[in-house]
C-alpha cells in the first residue's frame, strides 16, 4: 500500500471534517494514536498545507469539475489535498495523480478513481488558463474567506494583504528562555553548538531560523526553554510586574503566560481557566519549568464563584477571541469562524472585562490581550469599555510600541490595552 496514497486518504478524512465545523488539532490527535511518527509528519503536513489555502482547492474544482458542488465531500477533500500536493513541490505531479486514485480506494470510493485522475490531470495540462481564471476570485487569489478579506480591507488599507499574505505562511518558532534558569544570549551559544541557528528578538525571545521538534532544544525537558511567540511574550512585560503582586491570570490555558509571568517576577500568581482538562496542561507546563501557582478551573467572567475578594494587583485578561492574528497556527479558523463571530466574542470579552475590573486593585492595572486583528474585538471592546466605567485610564504600554501588532515574520498577531484603576 503505497505511503503517499495512505497520507492523502488518512488527510482527506481530516479535511472533510473540518469542512463539516470540526477542529483539525483533536482530529488529528486522535488520529494520530499509534501511528509512526513520519506517517504523522506527512498526514500533518497535508491537512495544514490544505487548510491554508482555503479558497483555491475549491475555485479549482469548481473550474475543473463538470458537476461543481455535486462531488461526495470525501472525494472533495481529497482533491483539495491532491492540490496541495501537487502545488507543494514535495511530489512528481505523475506521482500524486497516481497516488490520488489509489487513495479513492483507500476510503472506499473506488468509483471516483476516474473522476479524481481525470480532474488531476486537467489541472497539469490547463494550469495556465485556470490560473487566469481564478485571478478574479478574492477567496481563491489570498486564500481567506471573503468576508475576511474585506474586513482586513476596510480595517487596515495600507497593509491588508500583507497580513492575509502573513496568515498563508508557515508560522516562526520563537523561544522563551527561562530567566530562571539561563539567558537569551547563553542558550543562544548553547543552540550554535547543536546547529541550531537563533537571533535574539527580544529580552528573553530566540528566533529560531528553522523549526526543530521541541525533543531536539537542549534543556527543554528540563524547564530551561519553551517555545512561544514574541508577541505572545510581550505580555508579561506590559504588565509592569514587581515583587509581592498578587497577580490573575484570567484566561490562563495553556499555560505560557503564566510561565513568563512566573520566570519575569516573585509574584503570588492564580491561573484561571474555564477547562479543567485544559487546567491540567497549565499544572504540567509549570511544572516542567520548576514554577507554582494556584491553578483553579473556574469561568473568570463570575468572580463570585471562584474570587475571595482580596483584590489583585496586576491581571492578565488573555481573552477568547477569534484567533485571526493567529490564522497561520490554526488554518482551520478560515474555515470555522463566521462573519458574526467577532461581535459574539466582543460581548463575551465585555462581561469578562466588566467581572475582572471589580477584582482589581485600587492603582492596579489590567492587561487586555487577543491574537485578534479585527477592531471589533480590540480598539472596540477597549472604548465601550472606557466610555461606561468611571476612572478607567488607558495607560501608555511599557515598550512604546503600538496597540496593534500586525502578524509579520517575526511574530503572529496580538492586540493590547492596559487599563489601570484609580487609586
Amino acid at each position: 500500500m503505497a505511503p503517499l496514497a495512505e497520507a492523502i486518504a488518512a488527510a482527506a478524512a481530516l479535511v472533510a471534517r473540518v469542512a463539516a465545523g470540526r477542529s483539525l488539532s483533536a482530529a488529528l490527535e486522535r488520529a494520530g494514536d499509534g501511528s509512526e511518527p513520519t506517517a504523522r509528519a506527512a498526514v500533518a503536513d497535508l491537512c495544514y498545507g490544505t487548510l491554508r489555502r482555503y479558497g483555491r482547492s475549491q475555485a479549482l474544482v469548481a473550474a475543473l469539475s463538470s458537476r461543481p458542488g455535486s462531488a461526495d465531500p470525501l472525494v472533495e477533500a481529497l482533491l483539495w489535498c491532491a492540490f496541495y500536493a501537487l502545488e507543494s513541490g514535495r511530489y512528481a505531479d505523475y506521482t500524486v495523480v497516481d497516488q490520488a486514485a489509489r487513495a479513492c480506494g483507500l476510503l472506499q470510493r473506488a468509483g471516483a478513481k476516474g473522476y479524481v485522475n481525470a480532474l488531476l490531470r486537467n489541472f497539469l495540462r490547463s494550469r495556465a488558463s485556470i490560473e487566469a481564471r481564478l485571478g478574479a476570485d478574492a477567496a481563491a487569489r489570498y486564500w481567506h474567506p471573503g468576508w475576511w478579506i474585506e474586513r482586513l480591507r476596510a480595517a487596515y488599507p495600507a497593509d491588508w494583504e500583507s497580513v492575509l499574505a502573513a496568515g498563508n505562511t508557515h508560522p516562526p518558532m520563537c523561544l522563551r528562555v527561562n530567566a530562571r534558569r539561563s539567558d537569551a544570549e547563553t542558550y543562544s551559544a548553547r543552540l550554535a553548538a547543536e546547529g541550531m541557528d537563533a537571533r535574539r528578538i527580544g529580552a528573553a525571545a530566540l528566533l529560531l531560523e528553522r523549526p526543530v521538534p521541541v525533543d531536539r532544544l537542549p534543556g527543554f525537558a528540563a524547564g530551561e526553554v519553551s517555545v512561544q511567540d514574541a508577541g505572545a511574550q510581550r505580555s508579561a512585560a506590559l504588565l509592569d510586574l514587581r515583587a509581592g503582586q498578587r497577580v490573575l491570570d484570567a484566561c490562563a490555558a495553556p499555560g505560557g503566560k503564566s510561565a513568563h509571568i512566573l520566570e519575569s517576577a516573585d509574584v503570588a500568581l492564580t491561573a484561571l481557566d474555564i477547562d479543567p482538562a485544559r487546567c491540567a496542561d497549565v499544572e504540567r507546563n509549570l511544572a516542567r519549568l520548576g514554577l507554582a501557582a494556584e491553578v483553579r478551573a473556574a469561568d473568570c467572567s463570575r468572580p463570585e464563584t471562584w474570587w475571595d475578594e482580596i483584590a489583585f494587583d496586576r491581571i492578565l485578561a488573555d481573552v477568547p477571541c477569534t484567533a485571526s492574528g493567529i490564522a497561520r497556527r490554526h488554518p482551520d479558523s478560515k474555515w470555522l469562524r463566521r462573519a458574526s463571530d467577532a461581535a459574539t466574542f466582543a460581548m463575551r470579552q465585555a462581561r469578562i472585562l466588566d467581572a475582572l475590573w471589580r477584582t482589581l486593585s485600587p492603582g492596579g492595572k489590567l492587561l487586555y490581550v487577543t491574537c485578534s486583528v479585527f477592531p471589533e474585538e480590540n480598539g472596540a471592546v477597549i472604548d465601550a469599555f472606557a466610555a461606561r466605567t468611571p476612572g478607567a485610564r488607558r495607560a501608555p504600554l511599557a515598550d512604546g510600541g503600538a496597540a496593534q501588532w500586525l502578524p509579520g515574520p517575526e511574530h503572529d498577531g496580538f492586540f493590547f490595552s492596559l487599563l489601570e484603576k484609580p487609586a
